[in-house]
């Protein structure tokens, strides 16, 4: 097998001996495998390799369709955060490329106290005070320019796609909007992408677009 990766926190689980083994069925893979906590990434990012790409590359597609089908992946699999990539090479010494977002250059140890000296509550958590300067696009750059093989446009192709033709509105799409719209109705732009009209949950299944996700890319991506 010539090519393995994760884009996605990790969770261990311990089964029973008397669990029934249905439970505990592996999949197999003769060339590749990819895992995401998306389906329609992992099979993007499955197709890259298929079409020839190397893990750096079906790193890259996987990691840039995950900001568009499951945008609470957080680090690498959001334009917006920041993660890491570890790659071990066929031939050579394993590297990392560390792209964690970072406190603007204006930030300071006083910037979430009031004129008092005292802690102003979730201001870290909420309003702009709490946004750091995002590495994932960066990051993703750099290893891609460095190991990639295929181009970085079409790279970028399959998230473009999904973005601007929409794909099916998962379950668990269906339920984490629908358990975050209090906490989401503060903020007038994330209400108008995530629910229909800015106001209903979208049910499962529906077609879920998003252009200005679409339209972030370059121009000479975006069209596609």
């Amino acid at each position: 097998m010539k090519s393995i990766f994760l884009l996605t926190p990790i969770l261990f689980l311990s089964f029973n001996s008397f669990e029934p083994r249905s439970r505990r069925t592996p999949t197999y893979a003769k060339n590749g495998m990819v895992v995401s906590a998306s389906m329609i990434a992992s099979e993007v990012g499955r197709d890259i390799l298929k079409e020839g790409g190397n893990a750096i590359d079906a790193a890259v597609a996987t990691a840039f369709a995950l900001a568009v089908t499951w945008p609470e992946a957080g680090n690498i699999g959001n334009i917006g955060g920041g993660g890491f990539i570890v790659y071990v090479p066929k031939i050579g010494m394993p590297t990392t490329f560390y792209f964690r977002e970072k406190a603007p250059l204006a930030a300071s140890e006083r910037m979430y106290l009031d004129a008092n000296g005292k802690l102003v509550q979730n201001l870290n958590h909420d309003g702009l005070l709490s946004v750091g300067v995002p590495g994932t696009v960066a990051g993703l750059f750099d290893a891609h320019k460095k190991y990639g093989k295929l181009s970085w446009k079409k790279l970028l192709n399959p998230a473009v796609k999904l973005a601007k033709k929409g794909f099916p509105f998962t379950y668990a799409l269906h339920t984490s909007t629908k358990g975050n719209k209090m906490h989401w109705e503060k903020y007038p732009s994330t209400i108008k992408v995530m629910y229909k009209d800015g106001k209903d949950v979208y049910e499962q299944n529906e077609i879920w677009k998003q252009a200005d996700l679409a339209a972030s890319p370059d121009s000479g991506v975006a069209g596609y």
